[in-house]
């Protein structure tokens, strides 16, 4: 008796070793993912200016990020008495506008340097729907708990992602670009909404798949909704995966995408990581 519906995708023809510099950025997949790959030392870049969640703040982040271009003082906004930017996560909010500009235009050299190395973009696609900041005419990666006054909401077209994600595919066509959409639902937006959003990302993505051949798609969408089909393998909140899912994932992950060369290497590493775990819960006792 078969009780899941079983999701079937070919694995990448060229696919991840440890020799290879990684970037995984965009929503909660990326982090998940990518941060358990930068655990078992993979050479990986994960998320540098923090979550994101839709197309066109990607798109931005990543132009950023190839191109090297600083950060300047006219980038920055003042939130509650801490200095941000429209283009980074709150966590990288600092007291004064050369703390925050020291440490961003570091970092982003740093990321610079990995950007050009790297061989794979892993990108995870959230929402379509997006804010604008009404002034300054930019779609905002973060809006840092400023008045909602200041924006107005939009949803992306699916043609509008495809032109705002195709330029780099065709700046960079020595990487290999995947694209995931996360699975996770953003029901502010209702749930009508939020299938809506996801719809027009699978959309951008089959055309983005279809017109370039080193476009590929990673299904963590299909395998929650449909191989995970039950509510237990979600989070108390009802909306986020599990852990036990986020497991899951990572297993159809490691067979689509990492060289089967490599699965000795990362065990070594997972016992590895184990055994200095273990130690460190000891020495605390």
């Amino acid at each position: 008796m078969i009780l899941q519906t079983k999701i079937e995708f070919p694995p990448l023809q060229k696919r991840f070793t440890y020799q290879d510099s990684l970037l995984f950025i965009g929503s909660c997949f990326a982090n998940e993912i990518g941060n358990i790959m930068k655990d078992l030392s993979f050479d990986i870049d994960v998320n540098p200016l923090g979550v994101l969640y839709n197309p066109a703040s990607i798109a931005s982040s990543l132009d950023r990020i190839s191109s090297g271009t600083p950060f300047t003082k006219d980038d920055l906004i003042e939130s509650q008495g801490v200095i941000h930017s429209f283009y980074h996560h709150s966590s990288f909010g600092r007291e004064s506008a050369d703390l925050f500009l020291d440490n961003a235009n570091r970092k982003l050299a740093e990321d610079y340097s990995h950007f050009r190395k790297c061989k794979f973009v892993v990108i995870s696609l959230g929402t379509a729907w997006v804010f604008r900041h009404i002034k300054r005419d930019i779609i905002v990666s973060n809006c840092h708990k400023i008045h909602p006054n200041e924006f107005i909401r939009e949803r992306l077209s699916v043609s509008e992602v495809v032109n705002l994600l195709s330029p780099l595919i065709e700046r960079y066509p020595d990487k290999e670009w995947i694209f995931t959409v996360s699975p996770i639902r953003h029901i502010k937006d209702t749930l009508h909404g939020n299938n809506l959003s996801k719809s027009i990302l699978l959309l951008a993505v089959d055309i983005l798949e279809q017109k370039y051949e080193n476009v590929h798609y990673f299904p963590a969408y299909e395998i929650v909704m449909d191989e995970l089909r039950d509510y237990r393998f979600y989070s108390e909140d009802m909306v986020h995966p599990s852990a036990q899912s986020v497991n899951y994932i990572w297993e159809h992950f490691v067979k689509y995408a990492i060289q089967e060369s490599e699965y000795e290497e990362i065990k070594r590493v997972e016992k590895a990581n184990r055994s200095s775990r273990h130690r460190s819960i000891a020495g605390q006792n």
